[in-house]
């Protein structure tokens, strides 16, 4: 089996020591946040990007006075990227939800690190195309009315990247995370993953979320959009 290989924006494989490229820079643009505390603000100047070695993230955008989730982030991810821009401000807000450990890159040093290794820009590059990728998911979300459609059409998305075992597709994602995703409260996403649970068209097994059979759960969002059609006309 080939180690996966990592570059100076990439986080080692769990239980595999940092490169000695790695310790250098947590050693120069390391920074620790503890969990809850506010790592920038939404309109606040943005003078650096970060990228998360350790712990979760939660970016979050004031939406007529209250805050909303747009993402949950996990080690390796790249956030603040605002700050790439000259005179930018945050158009978000990111909170620790754990402990966290990161690499604090203002403009110039981020600028050195692209220039000097390719690997990092497409990491960068990659990273981009999956957030494209995700506000497609989003904007897919907003459009639909019912709440079951919503998190079923998440989880088809997830399941065409997710690891397939021989009982199914298993997701590790938390509900914080869905909600996030879906543009639903958390107490909505749980309600509606327990009805999904009691159809069988999925299994929570060690907090990941087991998806068994796919072409039922498509044919369960074909008919939630049926429905939905069916409501819409009879409105």
């Amino acid at each position: 089996m080939t180690t996966p290989a990592t570059t100076p924006l990439s986080t080692p494989p769990p239980g595999a020591e940092p490169t000695p490229e790695q310790r250098r820079l947590i050693e120069r643009f390391g920074c620790t946040f503890q969990a809850g505390a506010e790592i920038f603000s939404e309109g606040a100047v943005a003078d650096a990007c970060y990228l998360l070695h350790e712990g979760r993230v939660r970016i979050l955008k004031d939406v007529r006075g209250a805050p909303r989730s747009l993402s949950v982030l996990r080690a390796g991810d790249l956030f603040g990227e605002d700050a790439l821009l000259p005179h930018a401000r945050r158009s978000a807000s990111a909170v620790a939800l754990v402990d966290v450990q990161a690499l604090r890159l203002e403009r110039d040093a981020f600028n050195s690190l692209m220039q000097s290794d390719p690997a990092v820009t497409q990491n960068v590059l990659a990273q981009l195309v999956r957030r494209l990728r995700d506000a497609e998911e989003q904007l897919e979300n907003a459009m639909l009315r019912d709440h079951p459609s919503r998190v079923v059409n998440t989880l088809l998305r997830l399941a065409a990247a997710a690891e397939e075992s021989p009982e199914g597709h298993v997701l590790h994602i938390s509900p914080l995370e869905l909600s996030s995703r879906v543009g639903l409260d958390v107490e909505a996403v749980k309600r509606t993953i327990q009805q999904l649970r009691d159809g069988s068209y999925l299994q929570i097994v060690n907090e990941r979320i087991l998806l068994p059979d796919l072409a039922a759960l498509t044919q369960l969002y074909q008919l939630l959009g049926v429905k939905e059609e069916v409501r819409g006309g009879a409105s």
